[in-house]
């Protein structure tokens, strides 16, 4: 019974099922970390592209094709996959280049809308995700959209 009980108090692999607790969820919080990082990296560009767009739409000789190429040109740029880019799930909207806008004082003046739509997946949290969580959710991409209106100069 001594030697049982003696056995039973030493902590020589304490330490290994401490790690092999808490590896897993600090791999999980370092990926999440980089993932959303990432993510926040993307954002940025779809916005810039979405700027970028606006200005060449406000130009007085602009066409639909040319504002599209600066996006897609600047999404490319910003090191987002070509292979997405160009795909039909990337989505340039130019609506209503002349909307009106409240300049002050009750007047108003035309501007240009720009919205860019960016299909963004995450490469290791969605495929954990559809590990514990069953649905469409989990494996979707989600859409980041940005909206940039400029005033017509």
């Amino acid at each position: 019974m001594r030697n049982w009980l003696r056995r039973a108090r030493r902590e020589e692999g304490a330490a290994l099922i401490e790690t092999a607790f808490v590896l897993p969820i600090m791999l999980l919080v370092c990926v999440g970390i980089l993932e959303f990082g990432r993510a926040y990296q993307t954002w940025q560009v779809v916005t810039n592209a979405s700027r970028e767009g606006a200005r060449v739409a406000i130009l007085p000789e602009f066409t639909d094709a040319s504002v599209a190429n600066r996006v897609k040109t600047y999404l490319k740029n910003g090191g987002l996959p070509a292979a997405v880019v160009d795909s039909a799930n990337t989505k340039i909207l130019i609506t209503e280049t002349t909307i009106p806008i409240a300049v002050g004082g009750g007047t108003t003046a035309s501007a240009a809308r720009i919205v860019v739509e960016y299909p963004f997946e995450f490469m290791v949290l969605q495929p954990v995700a559809k590990l514990v969580v069953s649905g469409s959710l989990a494996g979707e991409p989600f859409t980041m959209r940005m909206t940039t209106i400029m005033r017509n100069e």
